[in-house]
């Protein structure tokens, strides 16, 4: 991999892109309020499981078709599959998160020299943008499979960082947590991949509940 290509990945995995996610638990503060979480073993069972039921089936082959759009610059592809992830944002918090980050890195490339002028111009012409449509923007001169990953990782540790805050956890624990995710990404990278858009699958109904749950939930930390 040429070393311009390493340091983009890193640049869009970075917790210092200043899109918010730090402020998200997905579901993952809900886990620990109602005692489904309460150590290592059952964050990284619960972060695992997420990733294998959640992400590889719908927001990890979002990813890898917006990917593909934006390569082939096809505005009404891009607008149509951001529109179907959106529909699967199934409580208030998933949705609204999507949005604001979304909208975030979509400012933020608007602002940086070098963005192509058709991402901006596609991108302005969109409403309310998905976190993996704008992300996707961002990579999609980067190789697709390094890109996936490098999405996958991101999201697992911004989840591996919010279990450090809610359980809590020590650090070391965490980097247990995230040396395992290493072995395990690569799997649930390719089961992204194998999905084809009519193969989207987002049935988590207890993952679902928890989410809808945060909302009202009386003391939190996380948007989510």
């Amino acid at each position: 991999m040429e070393a311009r290509t390493l340091l983009r990945l890193l640049h869009l995995a970075s917790p210092a892109l200043p899109v918010g996610a730090f402020s998200y638990s997905q579901g993952l503060e809900s886990a620990v309020e109602t005692g489904i979480v309460t150590d290592a073993a059952s964050a990284e069972r619960w972060i695992t499981q997420v990733a294998r039921f959640a992400v590889a089936r719908c927001e990890g082959p979002a990813l890898h078709a917006l990917l593909a759009a934006w390569q082939a610059q096809d505005a009404a592809r891009i607008a149509r599959l951001n529109d179907a992830f959106l529909a699967t944002r199934e409580t208030a918090e998933l949705r609204a998160e999507t949005i604001q980050m979304g909208y975030s890195l979509a400012r933020l490339l608007g602002d940086l020299d070098g963005t192509p002028a058709c991402q901006r111009t596609t991108l302005a012409s969109m409403s309310d943008i998905a976190f993996p449509t704008a992300w996707a923007a961002a990579a999609s001169e980067l190789p697709a499979r390094e890109a996936l990953d490098t999405y996958l990782w991101a999201w697992a540790e911004n989840q591996v960082m919010g279990a450090v805050k809610l359980v809590p956890l020590g650090q070391t624990d965490g980097q247990r947590i995230l040396m395992r995710l290493i072995e395990a990404l690569p799997a649930i990278a390719d089961e992204a991949l194998s999905r084809g858009e009519d193969e989207w699958e987002n049935f988590t109904p207890h993952f679902a509940i928890l989410c809808s749950q945060h909302e009202t939930q009386y003391t939190r930390l996380f948007r989510s």
